[in-house]
């Protein structure tokens, strides 16, 4: 009886991960905010803006992009995989990953867009190069093969796990 309820405790507080992500719509929010900033900016400069400028212009809010479908992908990923099933057959607009993505294809993805994200840093930096040191260069290509092969190691080390349980199931 001890066990049960414990165990029934222990299940129930799953649902204290949910305000956090309450947190990260509140996030997405104010990411919007910053990216509708950035644009009106963008906007507002294009007219004598060179090209490298409206690269980097475009840059920018491919990054913010980036970022929020980062959110909006550990936001039902992740409620998805620890604290609830949500029922899709209630939302017409439903995208057919989710539901379908697994705590191992949550952390590819969100890799996967950090590196995305990290790459697109690194370009921008390439593209200002005048207005960056080299010191600041450095570290943005070191971070982002950091990153590179981060995710190369995670990759493999899935596929090892999961060839391991292929085998055990057979």
């Amino acid at each position: 009886m001890i066990e049960r309820v414990l165990e029934r405790f222990l299940f129930a507080s799953r649902w204290l991960l949910a305000p956090f992500y309450v947190g990260l719509v509140f996030s997405l929010g104010l990411l919007l905010f910053k990216a509708m900033q950035e644009l009106v900016h963008f906007i507002a400069h294009a007219p004598q803006a060179t090209e490298s400028d409206v690269i980097l212009g475009v840059l920018t809010l491919i990054d913010l992009t980036l970022t929020g479908s980062l959110i909006v992908i550990v936001i039902f990923s992740g409620y998805e995989n620890f604290v609830s099933k949500i029922d899709a057959a209630d939302h017409k607009d439903w995208p057919d990953w989710m539901g379908k993505i697994d705590f191992t294809g949550l952390k590819l993805k969100l890799l996967s867009s950090i590196v995305a994200i990290s790459a697109i840093q690194v370009l921008k930096a390439f593209m200002n190069l005048d207005n960056i040191s080299d010191r600041n260069l450095t570290w943005l290509v070191v971070i982002h093969l950091v990153f590179v092969g981060s995710g190369i190691i995670l990759a493999l080390t899935d596929r090892i796990a999961e060839g391991g349980h292929k085998v055990a199931k057979d």
